[in-house]
């Protein structure tokens, strides 16, 4: 999608602080922290949300969920926890429409949360 950020940051269109790669994913730091660790992961493929991702059915959420894991690992959050999270839609507090999954960490992570 031409006007899409995050399909700009894959293309390398915008820089990215990126921290993990893989054929199908990317991860990069957020540029608004909310957490010591605050790393976005996202599939390179465009898909809106999490329901899209859910939709394509081929196997891409699952890479997506083993890189935010591999990206706590290198970051050091993965033994003390860390918080994966994906909102969907804008009344959950999407605001690029882009499904990216937070990894965040490093810091006591209150329940519930925002």
């Amino acid at each position: 999608m031409s006007d899409c950020l995050f399909c700009k940051i894959v293309a390398k269109e915008i820089p990215a602080e990126i921290v993990y790669e893989t054929g199908r994913t990317l991860a990069f730091r957020d540029i608004n922290p909310q957490a010591p660790t605050h790393v976005l992961v996202i599939p390179k493929e465009h898909h809106a949300d999490a329901a899209a991702l859910a939709e394509a059915d081929d196997g891409l959420a699952d890479e997506v969920l083993k890189a935010a894991h591999a990206v706590a690992v290198q970051e050091g959050v993965a033994e003390g926890g860390y918080r994966v999270v994906f909102n969907t839609g804008a009344g959950a507090g999407q605001t690029v429409f882009h499904v990216h999954a937070h990894i965040l960490g490093g810091r006591g992570l209150t329940w519930p949360p925002g």
